[in-house]
């Protein structure tokens, strides 16, 4: 275990047992003026002291040894922007990438918001207005239902047993888009719909109007279809804090506030506990992947009912909890099992971090 920080910030609550979301609101209003922002092109983060602590500390050790015993490899802990928390285990260090598996969808659909602000497309138009005709195998009827909205709400009605292949030999029907929510690979079409309208490449759109603009480092690796980001933890923090600010960084704003709004809340009909690539918690029911089965219940009922959340294949962690000002990042190896985003370690997670706020 390397620790690089161990501190903690004054977080005067009682619980980390939150209020329902507002499903027309799901932020609090910041205001960035009183968010610290970490330097662009340094690694100074500032941090809480000691003295700011009304912690269990008991707890919080056994955090730690949690968080090394289930394969962790990263863990920060953000309260309005300084670093509470920072530790890296079984030989990770901070300047060490990892992947994000697909907590990096929500880069997709930030990017996409980005394009939408812009002016460049709408996510309310067929996906085949910017792509074309037949980038599915459905019927051209069937294929024109399709909307931006929809590959961001994962209900584009494709079925979702084929594997991960997005040539349109792969992509067939199963359901009119909107009508079946399915977590399906065809996401990714939208950066093929931002390189189209920008006349740039994915990667340089998403370098020019994110990466750049927060301080991120870290690249786009495609293996076949599937095109996952690796970055360091620090960078994944940043991004979960321009989210958690509202879409602004130290007064400049990346995404804006409306698009984040849509993209934090409910998305569709089917499963309320998903947005636009983002998980919500706090919901009455949820639905999986790789099922059709409805869940009774909060996604991760240890956890603020307001935390809405980027999740990754063996456990890839962003929470961001507005009510509470933090945003946590945990990247590592699966804590048990192999899994696709949410797993039982959310749960247990959770259920260590409110002994310690407590």
């Amino acid at each position: 275990m390397k620790p690089i920080y161990l501190i903690f910030s004054l977080l005067t609550f009682i619980s980390l047992s939150c209020t329902s979301k507002d499903d027309t609101d799901l932020k609090e209003n910041h205001d960035a003026q009183n968010i610290y922002f970490p330097p662009l092109d340094s690694d100074t983060w500032e941090t809480k002291t000691p003295s700011e602590l009304q912690l269990n500390t008991s707890a919080l050790g056994e955090l730690s040894s949690f968080l090394e015993n289930t394969n962790t490899k990263s863990f920060i802990i953000l309260h309005k922007g300084k670093i509470a928390f920072e530790q890296y285990f079984n030989d990770h260090a901070l300047t060490d990438p990892w992947y994000w598996a697909s907590a990096g969808k929500t880069l997709t659909s930030t990017v996409t918001g980005i394009a939408q602000d812009q002016g460049l497309l709408e996510i309310s138009s067929k996906v085949s207005d910017y792509l074309g005709t037949n980038w599915t195998s459905e019927t051209l009827e069937q294929e024109q239902l399709i909307t931006c909205q929809n590959l961001l709400s994962m209900d584009s009605g494709l079925d979702d047993s084929l594997g991960d292949s997005v040539a349109p030999e792969n992509l067939q029907y199963i359901a009119n888009a909107s009508n079946r929510w399915a977590y399906h690979n065809v996401y990714v079409k939208l950066q093929d719909v931002v390189a189209a309208v920008s006349n740039q490449s994915w990667s340089d759109y998403f370098n020019e109007n994110l990466k750049n603009k927060i301080g991120m480092t870290g690249t786009w690796i495609t293996i076949g279809d599937l095109s996952v980001y690796w970055s360091t933890t620090r960078s994944m923090a940043r991004f979960g804090l321009m989210i958690y600010a509202n879409g602004q960084w130290d007064n400049q704003q990346i995404v804006s506030d409306a698009f984040l709004n849509q993209a934090t809340n409910t998305s569709q009909s089917i499963n309320e506990a998903y947005g636009y690539l983002w998980w919500l918690n706090g919901k009455s029911s949820y639905h999986l992947p790789q099922t059709q089965v409805e869940f009774t219940g909060e996604l991760i009922p240890n956890g603020p009912s307001d935390m809405y959340c980027a999740l990754g294949k063996n456990d890839q962690k962003l929470y961001i909890v507005p009510s509470k000002d933090l945003v946590i990042v945990r990247m590592g190896e699966a804590a048990d099992d192999s899994n696709f985003a949410l797993s039982s370690y959310d749960n247990a997670l959770w259920e260590k971090l409110n002994n310690v706020f407590n």
